[in-house]
């Protein structure tokens, strides 16, 4: 088992055709602090996120991912896994510091997803009146909205399922925790961690057939008061609510999912789910016969949408839909 070279997940970027209303979302329901503006981007951060932002929204004609990008565990490490990915036809070759980190490597996935991976970063520094009496916590719990702590992980939707999971695996050391496969041995859905979360990358089956499309970042609170609370704001503010508060089975994680005004999916999660502690974790496989359990453990019917749409939002033909979504729901994971 090759040791990690990732360490986490540090941002994503969200394209949007409303940035206003976007960082509005952001910032006023979910209690993000904008650090700074750059020519089309915002970038924010959850008040217990350590670097300088955490998320980036970028104005576009579409909403989308722009990039997420993934820490190395040393300066060595982002070498190597810039050599990796090299080797592999998939990089996209340096670039120079940007607003919050220093060098790093630009890469797609198989399904052309847009990532990089860094090592040097700036961490967040808050103002005197913002400080905590606590000195190991970063900043006082912000007054606004239900405010979210921190970045929690990202599903991509992939016309290759199996494909992307390698990808993580072989060139950028994450482990699959947990995995769905249908009993002619289709592999649907996977999700990796490079630590003691479940997840921090899940790699859903496309059903439209699109590539490197996404289907939502996701946002921990830890306590799961915070998804009824945050539910009840955003019902108020006409915000959708595409499913939940309800819990996972796949991971064991409470949830809600939200669609932000710029069009991209928005998970809010309550908790841990389970930790994994042990160094030799097996992976856990669903199959048809228990998925549905791992859909809710609540028994909550997850809606159409969550099967097929993602951004950037793909038109198909009405038959293809009514097909798509007549055997989607028994066959497809969430996280």
């Amino acid at each position: 088992m090759q040791p990690h070279t990732i360490a986490q997940l540090a941002h994503v970027e969200l394209l949007t055709p409303t940035p206003d209303e976007s960082v509005a979302f952001f910032k006023n329901l979910l209690g993000m602090i904008e650090t700074r503006r750059e020519r089309q981007s915002v970038y924010l951060r959850g008040y217990q996120d350590t670097y300088d932002h955490s998320l980036i929204v970028t104005e576009s004609d579409q909403a989308g991912l722009g990039r997420a990008a993934y820490r190395t565990v040393s300066e060595e490490a982002l070498d190597q896994v810039a050599r990796g990915v090299e080797s592999a036809g998939l990089g996209r070759g340096w670039i120079d510091a940007d607003i919050g980190h220093g060098r790093a490597y630009r890469f797609e996935t198989p399904d052309g997803h847009i990532g990089e991976v860094l090592w040097d970063v700036e961490r967040y520094v808050c103002d005197e009146r913002d400080r905590s009496a606590m000195p190991n916590a970063l900043q006082k719990r912000p007054l606004q909205g239900v405010p979210v702590r921190r970045i929690d992980h990202i599903n991509y939707m992939s016309a290759d399922v199996p494909a992307t999971k390698r990808f993580f695996e072989e060139q950028l050391s994450f482990r699959c925790r947990e995995r769905v496969e249908l009993g002619d041995g289709t592999e649907l859905g996977a999700w990796l961690s490079v630590d003691v979360l479940a997840h921090e990358v899940a790699v859903m089956q496309d059903m439209t057939g699109a590539r490197g499309r996404l289907h939502h970042v996701a946002f921990w609170y830890g306590i799961e008061q915070h998804l009824n609370d945050i539910a009840e704001i955003l019902r108020d503010r006409d915000i959708t609510i595409e499913a939940g508060p309800s819990k996972h089975g796949i991971t064991q994680s409470p949830f809600l999912y939200a669609i932000e005004p710029g069009g991209n999916r928005i998970e809010l999660f309550g908790g841990y789910g389970y930790l994994i502690l042990e160094p030799d974790w097996q992976t856990r496989t669903w199959t048809e016969a228990n998925l549905s359990a791992g859909a809710s453990m609540y028994g909550l019917k997850l809606p159409p949408t969550y099967f097929a749409y993602g951004t950037p939002v793909v038109e198909i033909a009405a038959e293809a839909a009514t097909d798509l979504l007549k055997h989607a729901p028994a066959a497809m994971p969430v996280s």
